[in-house]
């Protein structure tokens, strides 16, 4: 098991690009399923989730050819069916959450799928019932085998209709949307999860000649086709990765400018920042975080405590909330950070306070902070960290403190941040990867 040792407290500089957006790859490599052309998939970061899923198509009986080290193609003429029954197939699964997404595509091209519970963060309860009851209402016939848990589904031909999801999950939008581009007739899916995940999904798949109407809105018109062909698709940059520099400039007082970041697709994220009294400004399709030594907090109209909650789409995402909360630590200010989605991402801020934050945990899903202006600089320790977003945040936290901090199971990191230590490195970090 790798740690990261972190000498803190040093003023960064440059600029840095970030990678291709995770979560996108993860649902758009999967759609290559759909289709037995080639597909070419540009910008796909290096990342541990993303080459696991990789992996596994190819285990799949997927060829799949690296054209460089960002671009690859994927050709799916069969796939091995036996494989699905392996204990290989089995463990695999359970390191990724994405490994979900690969079921609407099987059943909407081969009429079958097997999929055992998949792993990923363990960030709370993370239910599967808008993919299951999604791909039941498109005519997926579902039995669940409890003694291994694994769920096996089997279709004829999927039929088009209408649902309303029970929740804008994205994932669940995603395998609902892949399905039901092969299926017979007209799918209406209201309450679709509208990141600008779904929305490349969803433009990738009309390249392929799918027929979608809404694209980018919670109301989405397919009408299905009988099949689908090869095309190109470039990812967009990862927004979870350029909310965590702009988090990190603020927190190190660096000046850092933040290359490519595809900002028409940020949503609320700058905004967030703002409130923070983080000063972010535009240069075309850049973002430059000029180096400060204080940020305020605001306060809402009415004088009472701001709050940042995340929300779906267009709301702030959740996947940045334990990085905002790391950089309300050194603001001026109190904020009320809610984290509605999940009940344990917040439970990493005992690491925090252990370092000096002053944070009061109020439940799961709320906690209070109260910065102090960086009177009290946060304290170098020993950590762990528990997922990949609270990772980077303790990351962050380490790179502001004085002093050597030492992060355990960085391998939760390198699950979603492509040669972190590379890249911080080059921006005059002192960070290196150590073998435990």
């Amino acid at each position: 098991m790798s740690s990261f040792e972190i000498t803190g407290g040093k003023r960064l500089h440059g600029e840095i690009i970030p990678q291709g957006a995770k979560n996108e790859a993860l649902q758009v490599i999967c759609a290559t399923l759909l289709v037995s052309e080639k597909v070419t998939i540009h910008n796909i970061p290096n990342i541990r989730d993303v080459n696991r899923l990789i992996e596994l198509l190819q285990d799949l009986g997927v060829v799949v050819t690296r054209n460089n080290p960002s671009s690859y193609s994927f050709e799916t003429r069969e796939i091995r069916y036996d494989y699905l029954n392996s204990r290989e197939f089995r463990e695999k699964v359970g390191t990724m959450r994405g490994s979900i997404l690969i079921l609407g595509p099987l059943i909407a091209r081969f009429g079958k799928g097997t999929i055992y519970i998949p792993g990923g963060d363990k960030i709370g309860r993370r239910r599967l019932d808008t993919h299951f009851l999604g791909l039941q209402k498109l005519g997926a016939r579902f039995s669940y085998h409890p003694d291994e848990q694994y769920y096996t589904a089997e279709a004829e031909q999927l039929k088009g209709t209408y649902m309303l999801l029970d929740e804008a999950s994205v994932t669940g939008t995603a395998n609902i949307v892949m399905a039901a581009v092969l299926s017979i007739g007209k799918t209406v899916v209201f309450n679709a999860a509208c990141e600008p995940y779904i929305s490349q999904l969803c433009t990738m798949l009309v390249r392929m000649g799918a027929r979608i109407e809404g694209i980018g809105s919670n109301l989405l018109t397919i009408e299905g086709v009988a099949q689908l062909h090869g095309c190109e698709h470039t990812l967009l940059s990862d927004m979870i990765e350029v909310g965590s520099f702009i988090g990190l400039a603020a927190m190190t007082r660096s000046e850092i400018i933040i290359r490519n970041v595809n900002y028409q697709q940020l949503g609320m994220i700058p905004e967030a920042f703002r409130r923070l009294g983080i000063q972010i400004e535009r240069k075309g399709d850049d973002i430059v975080v000029p180096s400060r030594d204080h940020y305020e907090i605001e306060s809402f109209m009415d004088g009472s405590i701001m709050t940042i909650a995340d929300a779906p789409w267009p709301g702030f995402t959740p996947d940045l909330i334990s990085i905002v909360l790391v950089v309300a630590t050194q603001a001026k200010g109190c904020v009320l950070i809610h984290q509605k989605m999940f009940e344990s991402r917040l439970f990493f801020v005992d690491k925090l306070i252990d370092m000096g934050a002053k944070i009061i945990l109020c439940d799961p899903h709320r906690a209070t902070v109260i910065g102090l202006d960086r009177q009290y600089p946060l304290r170098a320790i020993r950590m762990s960290s528990p997922d990949i977003r609270a990772g980077v945040a303790l990351l962050i936290a380490a790179l502001s403190a004085e002093g050597k901090s030492i992060i355990d199971n960085i391998e939760q990191i390198d699950r979603g941040y492509e040669e972190i230590d590379f890249r911080l490195r080059a921006l005059g970090a002192d960070i290196r990867r150590i073998n435990g």
